[in-house]
C-alpha cells in the first residue's frame, strides 16, 4: 500500500542527500523514479538537486502554476516520486501528491524544510503536515549539541535576522540550524547589544 511520506529537518540534516540516496535505492531495485523539486530553488541550479556532501541529480521541475497531476503523467509512468525541497511545493501540489498516491498507489516520498528563519510552517510543509501518511524527522544537532530545530537566518555580520520575506535563498552563506534556545538567546544578546 502505497504512502505519502514527509521528511523533514533543519538545514544542514542532510534532507537532499537522503532524498538522492532513496533514488539510488530504488532505481537499484530496477524501480523508475520521478524526481522533482520546485521552481522556487535555484541555489545549484534550476534543474538540478544537490548536497552538501556533493551528492547531485538532474530533476524535473515544478513551477507553482504546474498541476501535478497532469506535470506527472506528461514525465510518463513512473513507480515511485521523490520532491525534495517539498516545502516550496503548493498545498495544492500536495493536495495532488496525495491524490497520487490514493489513485495510482504510488508511493510519494517528500523532503524538506518544516518551518523557516522565524519558526513559521511553510505552506507545503503544513500541508504535508496535514495529509501525510509518515512524518520523520531528520535530525541535526545545534553547535551546543542540543537538537536543532530552528533555521536561523543572518546577516553578513553574523547577526540573526528576524524579519523579512518567508523565503530568501541560501545555504551554510545565510543559514545555520540552531536549537530554540540558542535562538532565543541569541537574539536577545543582540538586543541588549543595541
Amino acid at each position: 500500500m502505497a504512502k505519502l511520506y514527509f521528511k523533514y529537518g533543519a538545514m544542514g540534516s542532510s534532507k537532499s542527500a537522503q532524498a538522492l540516496i532513496t533514488k539510488f535505492n530504488y532505481e537499484e531495485k530496477g524501480m523508475s523514479v520521478w524526481l522533482i523539486k520546485p521552481g522556487t530553488d535555484t541555489r545549484d541550479g534550476a534543474d538540478i538537486i544537490q548536497s552538501r556532501i556533493g551528492l547531485r541529480q538532474q530533476a524535473q521541475i515544478i513551477s507553482p502554476e504546474d498541476d501535478i497531476i497532469k506535470e506527472y503523467h506528461k514525465a510518463g509512468d513512473y513507480d515511485v516520486i521523490i520532491a525534495d525541497e517539498a516545502q516550496f511545493l503548493t498545498p495544492a501540489q500536495i493536495d495532488g501528491l496525495r491524490t497520487l498516491v490514493d489513485e495510482c498507489d504510488l508511493p510519494v516520498l517528500c523532503f524538506g524544510l518544516r518551518t523557516d528563519f522565524l519558526t513559521h510552517f511553510f505552506p507545503g510543509a503544513k500541508r504535508l503536515m496535514e495529509l501525510a501518511d509518515s512524518i520523520t524527522e531528520i535530525k541535526t544537532i545545534c553547535e551546543c549539541g542540543r537538537k536543532a530545530t530552528v533555521n536561523a537566518r543572518f546577516d553578513e555580520n553574523g547577526r540573526i535576522i528576524t524579519e523579512g520575506d518567508q523565503v530568501m535563498l541560501g545555504g551554510n552563506d545565510r543559514y545555520t540550524a540552531m536549537c530554540h534556545r540558542c535562538w532565543v538567546n541569541k537574539i536577545k544578546e543582540q538586543k541588549l547589544c543595541q
